[in-house]
């Protein structure tokens, strides 16, 4: 079984340059229906001392990481058990401090990597030459407050469908980059993670969402939860995050569905259809119109010279004809 939980993957407390303890910035995300954080201060860990008291006395999942932060970009590092220094990388040698990261079983993700930079925010317009993208866990290709609207934005999703049609097989999130406990008006963002019951436990919460990141089981939404599956005419079916091998000339079945009923009561929709539409490495392959009364459509298209399939919803939000969500990509073989 698979249970999709809302987080907020970057998150910084007074012990950088937020305004809010562990504690404030949990209770937050609790009244704002999310399941777990990521705390990912500013090159230090010190944040975390009290997490397991946290996690206890709030309910919400503490996922232990850093931002590092540096002349050339921010870089977010999640599921550190130890401080990785990341003071002798240069914009050549990003890999060292990655392959750090890794050793841990940790994850590495780039973050806002359009943001205006130097001087406005030393750093955050990211500079790193990656070599090898496949080095890469993740994208935060979701920046801030009612993200879809940035063009900063704009480009990361431009970023990360490119290295999509390069063969990557990379994971895109949101990030609110949360300094503030502060009632906002802006809509937030959630990045849901495909959490295997299995992996919570034998290993908890945290190292199951980790887990979820890592395959690339994602979905990202200002409102509701965007869904996409599809089955082979062998049978053979495959979810978000996952690789399946397509039968060429043959039809795949494709289901695209929204689950309305994902942190109910922290979003509002106008009682309008949104389009799911169906983006590859091809194109836009359909739109969909769904509803409430039909959150779910199954399709039987061909989808030769298909690499990749994701599901981008789209409708009107605040008052906005925006994105509004996507899934992370399906992948065929």
């Amino acid at each position: 079984m698979k249970q999709w939980l809302p987080f907020e993957l970057h998150c910084h407390t007074f012990h950088s340059d937020g305004k809010q303890s562990l504690m404030e910035l949990a209770e937050a995300a609790k009244a704002l229906g999310l399941r777990g954080v990521a705390l990912t201060d500013h090159n230090t860990m010190t944040g975390l001392s009290n997490r397991d008291e946290v996690v206890v006395s709030t309910g919400i999942e503490v996922i232990p990481g850093l931002e590092w932060t540096t002349f050339f970009g921010h870089m977010l590092t999640l599921g550190l058990t130890e401080y990785v220094d990341w003071r002798n990388l240069s914009p050549f040698h990003i890999h060292r401090g990655i392959e750090g990261v890794h050793r841990q079983g940790g994850l590495v993700g780039v973050a806002h990597p359009f943001r205006v930079g130097s001087p406005m925010c030393t750093g955050c317009f990211w500079e790193f030459e990656v070599s090898d993208w496949d080095d890469i866990d993740y994208i935060e290709v979701w920046s801030g407050l009612f993200p879809s609207i940035r063009r900063s934005n704009s480009r990361a999703l431009a970023m990360w469908t490119d290295l999509l049609n390069q063969g990557h097989r990379i994971a895109a999130t949101s990030g609110r980059d949360w300094h503030v406990s502060d009632p906002v008006t802006e809509p937030i963002s959630a990045t849901y993670l495909g959490i295997r019951d299995t992996v919570i436990s034998s290993s908890g919460l945290a190292m199951a969402a980790l887990d979820a990141l890592k395959r690339g089981a994602v979905a990202v939404s200002m409102g509701p939860l965007p869904q996409l599956s599809v089955r082979t005419e062998g049978c053979e079916k495959a979810n978000i995050g996952d690789m399946v091998k397509l039968i060429p000339d043959q039809l795949t079945e494709i289901t695209v569905g929204v689950d309305f009923s994902a942190r109910t009561g922290y979003w509002e929709l106008p009682d309008h259809a949104l389009d799911m539409k169906l983006v590859s490495n091809k194109g836009q392959l359909e739109s969909i119109k769904l509803t409430r009364d039909l959150p779910k459509v199954c399709r039987a298209r061909d989808l030769t010279g298909v690499q990749w399939l994701r599901a981008e919803m789209h409708g009107v939000f605040c008052n906005v004809s925006t994105m509004i969500g996507f899934t992370n990509a399906i992948y065929f073989s």
